[in-house]
């Protein structure tokens, strides 16, 4: 049996480079079965003016695109931040097999909080879901980044 390895420090970077794009610092790695990171990407939406450019979203879209295929099995996703609803919906969509994730989102979560999409009967694929991986460090990068903005 293999043994358990995390991508989140990459995620955290693709958050810290969000950051640093004046993005909301949140960051997301696909990881193949085989443990190669076939995509990694951090929020762009202000950037591509996309509502949709959540980190999630670009990494899924990417690992998708470098697979020539519309769905990850096997895969798993590594992100700063709890998935929101649309995220969460893609995540399904997608047949991701395996999320983890950092800090828990108690205003727009879709996972574990909010609309918790794993759990409606319309969800076609449940993931096997991970949180709190680098949680404190992760929540820091957001709560540094806003506190920033609003100028405490």
């Amino acid at each position: 049996m293999s043994q358990f390895r995390s991508y989140m420090d990459l995620a955290l970077a693709e958050a810290r480079a969000a950051a640093a794009r004046g993005e909301v610092p949140v960051g997301a790695v696909v990881v193949a079965p085989s443990g190669a990171v076939v995509a990694q990407a951090g929020n762009r939406t202000r950037e591509l003016c996309d509502p949709s450019a959540h980190a999630e979203m670009l990494a899924i879209r990417a690992a998708c695109a470098a697979l020539g295929q519309e769905r990850l099995v096997g895969h798993d996703l590594y992100v700063t931040l709890e998935p929101c609803p649309m995220c969460a919906a893609v995540i399904s969509a997608a047949r991701i097999a395996r999320l983890y994730y950092g800090a828990a989102d108690p205003k727009s979560g879709g996972v574990a909080v909010g609309a918790r999409v794993f759990t409606h009967p319309q969800c076609h694929h449940v993931p096997e879901v991970y949180d709190g991986l680098a949680e404190a460090e992760a929540a820091a990068l957001l709560r540094d980044f806003f506190a920033t903005r609003r100028g405490a």
